[in-house]
C-alpha cells in the first residue's frame, strides 16, 4: 500500500471514530436528561385580603409517600402525581411570612407550603412543608411535617425557577418531585412572576450541550491537525529526483 493510501485508510478510520464518539457523547447526553413520566403543570394564586395576587406558584407536582397498605398487608411506597383539575388552592401572605394550601380528593390529601422571608437580607425561602393524606388503601392516616426546611431560596421581588425535577425531603416517609416550578411568595406585582432566578440543576443542565460541543469540536480539531501532519509526511516520501 501506497503512503497515500495509507495516510486515505487511516482518515477514513479515525472520521469513523469520529462519529462514534459524537454518537456516544449525544447518547450520554440523552441518558443525563432523561426523567420519569412528569405530572401536569398546576398554576396557583394566593390573594391578599384586598384581592391582589401576594403568592404565585406553577409547578407539577409527585408525591412519594409511605405508609402501610391494607390490601398487600405491608409497608409501601407509593408515587403519586398531583391533578391541578381537581385540586383547590388557599392560602395566605404576611410581611414576613405566606402559604400555599392544596387540597385534592376531597380534603382526603392536604399538602402545605410555607414560606419565610426575612426582612433583613431580603432573601425568602421554603421553610416548612406538611401533608395529611388518608386514602382508602391505607391502615391509618399519613401525616408529615417539617419546619426546618431551607428550599427554593430566592429574593424578594424575583421569582424562583427551576425546570428540572427535584426532590425535596420532607420526612422519611414523604418526599416531593417538583416538576417546572416557578414560584413567588414575595412582592409579586399584579399577576406576572418576577424575573426568575434559576436553580443549580437548570444551570448544571445548560452545561452538558456546551460540553459535549466543545469535546466533538476537541476532536475536530485533533482529527484535523493529524490529517495535515500525515499529509505533509505523504508528501516527503515523493521528493523529485
Amino acid at each position: 500500500m501506497t503512503q497515500i493510501g495509507a495516510v486515505q485508510s487511516w482518515w477514513l478510520g479515525v472520521t469513523l471514530q469520529l462519529i462514534l464518539a459524537g454518537v456516544l457523547l449525544q447518547g450520554f447526553a440523552a441518558a443525563q436528561t432523561t426523567e420519569p413520566m412528569r405530572p401536569e403543570k398546576g398554576n396557583y394564586v394566593v390573594s391578599s385580603s384586598n384581592g391582589t395576587a401576594c403568592l404565585l406558584a406553577s409547578m407539577g407536582l409527585q408525591l412519594n409517600i409511605t405508609f402501610n397498605s391494607v390490601s398487600q398487608n405491608k409497608t409501601v411506597q407509593n408515587i403519586v402525581n398531583l391533578q391541578p383539575n381537581v385540586t383547590k388552592s388557599s392560602g395566605s401572605c404576611d410581611t414576613d411570612t405566606a402559604s400555599l394550601r392544596l387540597s385534592t380528593d376531597a380534603e382526603k390529601t392536604n399538602l402545605n407550603f410555607f414560606f419565610s422571608l426575612n426582612t433583613t437580607s431580603n432573601k425568602y425561602h421554603l421553610s416548612n412543608v406538611s401533608l395529611s393524606a388518608a386514602w382508602p388503601d391505607m391502615k391509618e392516616p399519613v401525616s408529615a411535617d417539617n419546619s426546618s426546611l431551607d428550599f427554593l431560596r430566592g429574593t424578594l421581588g424575583f421569582s424562583y425557577m427551576c425546570r428540572e425535577q427535584q426532590t425535596l425531603t420532607v420526612s422519611p416517609d414523604l418526599s416531593i418531585n417538583t416538576f417546572q416550578l416557578q414560584v413567588q411568595p414575595f412582592g409579586v406585582s399584579g399577576d406576572q412572576f418576577g424575573a426568575a432566578e434559576e436553580c443549580q440543576l437548570d444551570e448544571d443542565d445548560m452545561l452538558i450541550p456546551i460540553i459535549v460541543g466543545a469535546a466533538l469540536a476537541g476532536l475536530v480539531l485533533i482529527v484535523l491537525l493529524a490529517y495535515l501532519i500525515g499529509r505533509k509526511r505523504s508528501h516527503a516520501g515523493y521528493q523529485t529526483i
